[in-house]
């Protein structure tokens, strides 16, 4: 799976991933040395962040992570500033470039920023990764590490590293020639396997797209992706979340999949589509899949449609929550499965094929991707400075203009947004059309508008006329 995110990686679709965190200045407590020592004092707990891809000559056998004898934490870890006034807008725009530009297959697959004069006293970290080395919900980033749970560092043990000696190409065919002739029976049951395997992968894929394939009522949203994006952000309060979820049931993910939902309602109706009651927004929700070890939970892929037909939000609210509830079920969480077997039981040559043949399909099957990670509810900070706010950073598909992450931290939910910069020239209608969402909601979740509505309620139902 690590190995289709590179094979699915092309000039206007990098699969990187990250964060913008915002944080307080404090004298003394963050500069471009100080964060490069930081990082190279914790980068013991990333091993991988100290590694590169090999290709292996002629793709017998998957790329291979092999470490980096060069590696430059100083590389990695850059430095900007924004010009006065330093305007919020104007790190959106820094952002947007950054993660417009792939990142360098020679070396070690991260880059951290430092970008400072942000108006407000601030400063920000500005970390890009890619998906081959970040698996799953749970899995450690660069950020993540470098946070502490008080203003005192924690201490860190000094290790020493000594990068292991690189094999050589000719070390690598041997080594995947070999591994396919010591044992030809043995290659040839896994082969068999493999065959029986993918026959059941492309089945249950082909079950999968019986539900999800349809004719695409909203090309908006299934537009070929250019090279450059636009990012910007939107910042809610997560007792917000909380009251309309005493009043509506379900969950934190299925309100902020609501507020999603209407927000992309607003936004289509300004760009003048034609919204039926029926129509809806195919989103791709990642959702954890835990396993009895902790340490082995994985992300399985829900495709859940967001009804934007549906004009009542709390109604909206209501049926992503029972859909929610259905997909516990596993059934299209085995379908989304499926793609990850079909592009993983073969030779790199299969495997690449299988990627590209799943991404060709999600063209399809899917508008958007949306992911909500829950934080932690408590102050962070990196070398003594407060954490402010965090923001995900996700990538683009193929034909998908538009990609949302959620993450709540210190009682804020914190939104995300990054989308095609020629397709969507109007992200700051999108982010407006979120705060509106979540402001009908609350409205119509309010204890006034409930009686309200209970009085009519009560009214139609014993014959009296309003």
């Amino acid at each position: 799976m690590d190995a289709s995110f590179l094979y699915l990686e092309g000039p206007t679709t990098p699969m990187h991933v990250g964060s913008l965190v915002l944080f307080s200045e404090s004298p003394g407590a963050m500069d471009h040395e100080r964060l490069v020592r930081l990082i190279t004092q914790r980068i013991s707990f990333l091993p991988r962040y100290r590694q590169r891809v090999r290709e292996v000559p002629g793709g017998l056998a998957a790329p291979v992570w092999v470490d980096d004898p060069t590696f430059d934490v100083s590389f990695h870890v850059r430095r900007s500033a924004l010009p006065a006034p330093g305007s919020i807008e104007q790190l959106y725009d820094l952002v947007s470039r950054i993660f417009s530009r792939p990142l360098d297959r020679r070396r070690p697959l991260w880059e951290v920023y430092l970008v400072e004069g942000i108006a407000g006293r601030r400063f920000a970290l500005l970390t890009k990764t890619h998906q081959a080395m970040v698996n799953g919900l749970s899995a450690i980033d660069i950020a993540e590490v470098i946070l502490d749970e008080s203003q005192e560092p924690a201490a860190v043990p000094e290790t020493t590293w000594l990068p292991s000696a690189e094999p050589s190409s000719a070390e690598l065919l041997a080594g995947a020639i070999g591994d396919s002739l010591r044992s030809p029976r043995r290659l040839l049951g896994r082969l068999g396997e493999g065959i029986t395997n993918a026959a059941r992968s492309v089945g249950d894929v082909a079950a999968t797209l019986v539900d999800v394939a349809r004719p695409d009522a909203l090309p908006l949203l299934s537009v070929d992706v250019g090279a450059q994006r636009r990012f910007d952000t939107v910042d809610l309060r997560l007792d917000e979340f909380k009251r309309i979820r005493r009043t509506t049931g379900g969950s934190i993910t299925d309100i902020a999949l609501a507020v999603v939902t209407g927000a992309l309602r607003s936004w289509l109706f300004t760009r003048g589509v034609s919204i039926a009651s029926d129509t809806v927004v195919r989103a791709v929700v990642p959702v954890s899949v835990a396993a009895d070890d902790p340490r082995a939970s994985t992300v399985s892929a829900v495709m859940l449609d967001l009804p934007v037909g549906e004009p009542d939000p709390v109604i909206r609210v209501q049926r992503i929550s029972f859909d929610m509830a259905r997909h516990g079920a596993e059934s299209h969480v085995l379908g989304a499965q499926s793609f990850v077997e079909l592009v993983g039981f073969a030779p790199p040559t299969m495997h690449a094929l299988g990627a590209r043949v799943g991404a060709s399909v999600s063209k399809r099957a899917y508008h958007l991707v949306v992911t909500n990670v829950p934080g932690p509810q408590t102050p962070r900070y990196a070398g003594g400075a407060r954490m402010l706010a965090a923001y995900p950073i996700l990538p683009l598909g193929p034909c998908q203009p538009l990609s949302i992450g959620i993450t709540s931290y210190d009682g804020a939910v914190y939104f995300g947004i990054t989308a095609d910069r020629d397709a969507v020239t109007d992200l700051d209608v999108v982010v407006q059309s979120v705060r509106e969402a979540l402001s009908e909601l609350l409205d119509t979740t309010s204890g006034s508008r409930r009686r309200r509505l209970r009085v009519a309620i009560d009214r139609a139902t014993s014959g009296e006329e309003e």
